[in-house]
Parts: structure tokens; sequence; C-alpha cells
């Protein structure tokens, strides 16, 4: 099949195709006659396991290695475990700091006033960070104002 049949059978779409191409995750595809890709219905099947592992937001690293232990009879399941369960930690740790980023938005919001006046405490105070400096918070008795309605 070509690369379009390829894309649609696997859900993965031409550009990512040739790019996972390009880095390692799929073998170069075979020609045809007149240089056209052409992919076997293992190459939409690992394609897929790659989709799939992508919506799982693994990295093209542990993609590799997780393309490494499905194509190793021997391999044990404890290997892939170890994986996913790191896996696991870094989304969560990515999702901590994710509440700790809004968390910090909020803080930033409910310093502003949200009117007409040009002064933004928002601004301000992503304006005032340091390289290497603790994360912007709000001023401590900080009080949430609401914009006036008009």
């Amino acid at each position: 099949m070509n690369i379009g049949e390829a894309s649609k059978a696997s859900s993965v779409s031409a550009k990512m195709i040739r790019y996972y191409e390009q880095i390692g995750l799929i073998p170069p595809a075979d020609r045809t006659g007149a240089g056209y890709r052409a992919y076997s219905q293992a190459d939409v099947h690992r394609l897929r396991f790659i989709r799939r592992a992508r919506d799982l937001g693994f990295s093209v690293a542990e993609i590799t290695d997780l393309l490494g232990l499905w194509n190793d009879t021997s391999r044990h399941s404890a290997d892939v475990k170890r994986l996913a369960e790191q896996h696991i930690d870094d989304l969560e740790q990515r999702i901590e700091n994710m509440r700790q980023m809004a968390d910090t938005l909020k803080s930033l919001i409910s310093c502003c006033a949200g009117d007409d006046r040009p002064e933004c405490p928002i601004l301000q105070r992503l304006g005032e960070g340091e390289e290497g400096a603790a994360p912007v918070a709000a001023p401590t008795g900080a009080v949430r104002r609401r914009a006036r309605r008009t």
C-alpha cells in the first residue's frame, strides 16, 4: 500500500510516517518501480503501535524502547511494566507542575483589577522575575477584584 493508504489504515499522517522513518522508528519503506513508498500490513501494525504509545504520551525515546521490547520474544514483562510505571511517574510529575502553574496564574489573576487601567499586576509580576528565581506568588493579603461592568 502507498503512504496515503498506510496513513489512513494507521491513523498516522503521511508527514509523521516520513518522520518516523527518518528517525528510525519504522524501517525504510520498500519502493515501487516508480520510487513511491510501499508499506506492508506489518508496517501499518507498527505504526498503530507507535500511534497508541504517542496517544499515551510516551516520548520517541520511550517508544524506541517499547518497540525494542515488543520485537524481543525473550523480553520480560517486568521490563515493560517498569517502563510504564516510570512513564506514570513522569505524567504525575507533569500534572503536579501544571497544577502549580495554574495556582500561580490564579494568584496573579486575583491581583488584577481587570479594568480599563493600563496598570496590570500580572504583567508587572511576570516582569519582576529573575532567572533562577522562585515562582511568582501572590502578595499576602491579595484580594480578588472584579472588573466593573459597563
